[in-house]
């Protein structure tokens, strides 16, 4: 599952695979912005059903921060 959720951020931001990390933060890529932002959005509703309040999705500073929101929701 992390692999495949790194793709798709991959996906999100136009990046090279290499490039993208878990520990990375995602507001400090070049390329993310509000289209960014709603395509991460739009991804996770897609792929896991899931919608983050904005509130929550602005406490979230990594990727793995959001992996592991997705994944401890998904847990219930």
């Amino acid at each position: 599952m992390k692999d495949k959720f790194i793709n798709l951020m991959v996906d999100i931001l136009d990046r090279e695979d290499n490039t993208v990390q878990f520990k990375d933060k995602f507001r400090d890529y070049v390329e993310w912005d509000s289209l960014a932002a709603l395509s991460c959005g739009a991804m996770i509703n897609e792929e896991y059903d899931i919608v983050i309040p904005r509130q929550e999705f602005e406490k979230l500073l990594t990727i793995e921060d959001i992996y592991n929101y997705i994944h401890n929701f998904k847990r219930g």
